[in-house]
């Protein structure tokens, strides 16, 4: 989930606020709510989760000694074993071992148990940091990710076994690249 749909969502939450405000009254006059009235405080408690994330995934990377690279859209990074393979690209189609833990250590999943991934590059379908940091990849590499909520599931989680606004740790290794 990107900036944008988080502030297309605070927008669209105001919206609704002021709507059942305006739409539960008796029939005394209704105040009259003003959605901007709302924008600069769930503006500042946004940024406010997100500089709490942000510390929270550099204590993570401090407490394990990690030297990664940061993307842009807050992506982390590190390739450490480098394979011999094809590149991804956009529409390439790829397959994958993968764990996926929480930042506090918790797996939700892993190939293992859950099977190898297989997906198309550039269709979504999976979390949006996920495929960024594939398109950093050769057939044949182990990397480790680290997503930040906005880049994974968001406001909501998954519904399943990742909470809301969580951070996900991913340990990849490209086993297949197939041009598509």
């Amino acid at each position: 989930m990107t900036y944008k749909n988080i502030q297309s969502a605070l927008w669209l939450s105001i919206f609704v606020i002021s709507l059942l405000a305006i739409s539960c009254g008796s029939n005394e006059k209704v105040k009259q709510v003003d959605p901007v009235a709302f924008k600069d405080p769930l503006e500042n408690a946004n940024k406010k989760l997100v500089r709490s994330e942000e510390q929270e995934i550099e204590a993570y990377i401090s407490r394990y000694g990690w030297n990664m690279t940061k993307t842009g859209t807050g992506l982390r990074y590190m390739i450490y074993s480098k394979g011999k393979g094809d590149e991804v690209r956009k529409t390439d189609l790829v397959k994958l071992k993968f764990k996926v833990t929480l930042i506090n250590g918790s797996e939700c999943y892993n190939s293992d148990k859950d099977g190898i991934k297989q997906l198309e590059i550039g269709k979504g379908g999976t979390e949006s940091g996920l495929e960024e940091g594939l398109l950093l990849l050769h057939s044949g590499d182990k990397a480790k990710f680290i997503i930040p909520s906005h880049l994974a599931y968001g406001l909501l989680g998954d519904e399943n076994k990742i909470p809301k606004r969580a951070t996900l740790i991913y340990d990849v290794e490209l086993i297949e690249v197939k041009v598509k």
